[in-house]
């Protein structure tokens, strides 16, 4: 064999030598990825739509890549069994209790499945358990409601489109309030006044403050009438005996109006003097009369007195009155001066 053909022999075996090296790295690195060579066990889970989950997808647990996807399996009428790789290191933090929900590397990445909860109190899963699944969202379903909210948003922003241009053209209460300066004003006024009251109520807040302050001050009418018994007990008593007074003045008023009554009636003479003009113009002229008479009865008498025949009788009469006088000093003096004053009359004549 020549020279040529042996090192082209030897670069031959070379590049088949680095192509086992090459494709032995390979599988060693596949099976690595795939678990091919670590203990594993299995675990299943039956969900009602996998996704499009397939076999060699990847299986987390807290973050950490702990199996893969062995197979997927129809089951049932209409589900679908997934079997899957564990790590048999990861056994132990594994609950029977736990849940596979399916999901996904991003929004339009690769599926996987994600164990999640389980309790301390569960025992440790073990070759073939069967865990709980939990189904994933429905892509399509997502979608439809996705579309509807944008036509919510599309309705929302067509809606707040012509309510705006109404503001802008100055219809409406908020539109008027931003285009019309005279109600501008009024609402202006408005708040003026509001803040006015404002200001009022707090004035008449510190006010009423004060004045509890007052109230609650100790010495005070009002703190005595809050807080001592005995000003209470006074207190009640003299309302008693208000009472007692009103009742009083009630009866004195029912009776006074009783009174106004009667005099009001005509059936009585009080109320016919006071009520009848008829009777009160016949008590009037019998009044005018009795004074005429009387006026003339005087004039009768003043006559009997100068008459001569009369005159003796008088004196005699005078003489007596003046003589029992001087016996009875204390009578009265106006006594005393009327029959004085008769003497002297009877001693003139």
């Amino acid at each position: 064999m020549s020279t040529a053909d042996n090192k082209r022999s030897v670069i031959v075996g070379i590049f088949v030598f680095l192509a086992l090296v090459i494709l032995v790295a390979g599988i060693f690195t596949l099976a690595g990825q795939q678990k091919r060579f670590i203990s594993t066990l299995a675990v299943r889970a039956v969900f009602d739509d996998v996704a499009g989950l397939k076999t060699g997808n990847n299986v987390w647990f807290s973050g950490v890549k702990i199996g893969t996807i062995k197979a997927i399996n129809l089951y049932g009428d209409s589900q679908v069994e997934v079997v899957m790789n564990i790590e048999q290191r990861a056994q132990e933090y594994i609950r029977k209790d736990a849940i596979a929900r399916i999901s996904s590397e991003s929004f339009i990445g690769n599926k996987n499945i994600v164990l999640d909860g389980g309790t301390q109190q569960a025992a440790p899963v073990e070759n073939g358990d069967v865990l709980k699944a939990v189904n994933p969202l429905n892509t399509d379903d997502l979608m439809e409601t996705l579309q509807k909210n944008n036509k919510n948003l599309v309705d929302i922003t067509d809606d707040f489109k012509q309510l705006s241009g109404k503001i802008v053209r100055g219809e409406g209460t908020i539109g008027a309030i931003l285009t019309d300066s005279l109600l501008a004003n009024d609402l202006r006024a408005m708040v003026d006044n509001l803040q006015q009251t404002s200001r009022s109520t707090v004035s008449a807040s510190r006010a009423l403050s004060q004045f509890t302050s007052k109230l609650n001050t100790p010495g005070g009418l009002a703190n005595e009438m809050l807080t001592d018994k005995e000003v209470f007990a006074q207190l009640k008593t003299s309302m008693a005996q208000l009472e007692e007074a009103t009742a009083s003045a009630n009866e004195i008023t029912e009776n006074l109006r009783t009174a106004t009554n009667k005099l009001n009636n005509n059936s009585n003479a009080v109320g016919v003097l006071l009520s009848d003009e008829k009777f009160a113009r016949q008590l009037q002229s019998t009044m005018q009369n009795l004074e005429t008479s009387t006026e003339k009865f005087d004039q009768n008498m003043q006559a009997l007195q100068n008459n001569f025949l009369l005159r003796g009788y008088f004196k005699k009469q005078a003489k007596e009155e003046a003589k029992r006088l001087e016996q009875q000093p204390t009578q009265p003096l106006q006594l005393q001066d009327s029959t004085i004053q008769q003497s002297d009359t009877l001693k003139q004549k």
